[in-house]
């Protein structure tokens, strides 16, 4: 099968059904500030239809959507807020079928500073089972995405490990950022082909050689470069993810330079077909 990805057209070869390369727009976050609409259309020129995001940059919803799907994006996922994990979800429902978004998904676990322990992992795991079941209910998927403070040692291996072992697959599954899972001083490789079932979602960003890896989940952005370039393997994580048949992958790059580096990803993407 096909991954349309364009500069000029870009497809992988994907298990399952044809699944576009789209990105997250914290990647442009910068960008969007000076000129929101030349900023998507320079995306949807290089071939980008798919986004993950959320923020409608002070527009109505309803304009903001309009603007984005007669540009043609489809917005794929939303973020949620660890907090609002507890609360009453019905307005992050509403907002995730507002945006046509099949998806939502946490993008942190709360914690003291640099602190995160056994303690974490299951109030994470609690708040994750309860919300993704509301999420499932309301026809929704809902991913946790590792920032790298996860694969710290457990009994079991890593937090990461209990955190798996904690959730309901049926409500909970991962949006794995293949750089973080690095900086984390993990193989992202390896995580895809011990939880082929769970890994749903792809952040696909590289990572400069010679970075020292931590797990605390702050890293220097301008540490992100071209896919390819780096030393998170881009190449085989994309082999073990179509093997495991995920779902959706979203280029991040949170580098100053990413209008520069984002036709070279795509670029390198094609070409690994």
């Amino acid at each position: 099968m096909k991954i349309k990805l364009i500069i000029a057209l870009t497809f992988f070869a994907l298990a399952g059904n044809a699944q576009e390369i789209g990105l997250q727009l914290y990647s442009v976050r910068n960008e969007v500030k000076q000129d929101l609409k030349g900023t998507l259309q320079s995306l949807r020129s290089m071939g980008i239809k798919e986004l993950e995001g959320g923020d409608t940059y002070g527009m109505r919803i309803e304009d903001y959507m309009s603007m984005i799907q007669t540009m043609g994006f489809k917005m794929i996922g939303i973020g949620v807020d660890y907090d609002a994990l507890t609360k009453d979800l019905t307005p992050v429902i509403e907002q995730a079928k507002k945006m046509g978004a099949d998806n939502v998904i946490c993008f942190w676990i709360g914690h003291k500073g640099d602190e995160f322990g056994m303690a974490d992992v299951e109030e994470a795991a609690k708040r994750f089972n309860d919300a993704g079941k509301k999420f499932k209910d309301a026809g929704l998927d809902f991913c946790y995405h590792v920032h790298g403070y996860e694969f710290r040692s457990s009994s079991n291996g890593t937090l990461f490990d209990d955190l798996m072992n904690k959730t309901n697959p049926q409500f909970v599954n991962i949006e794995l950022d293949v750089y973080w899972a690095k900086q984390g001083c993990a193989d992202p490789v390896s995580i895809i082909k011990k939880y082929p079932s769970r890994i749903k979602m792809l952040h696909l960003k590289d990572r400069q050689h010679g970075t020292v890896c931590n797990n605390i989940g702050h890293a220097d952005e301008e540490t992100n470069v071209v896919l390819g370039k780096g030393d998170v393997n881009i190449a085989e994580i994309m082999k073990a993810a179509k093997k495991a048949g995920v779902k959706h992958y979203f280029i991040e790059d949170e580098s100053s330079r990413v209008m520069k580096q984002l036709p070279e990803s795509i670029s390198y993407l094609k070409q690994s077909k």
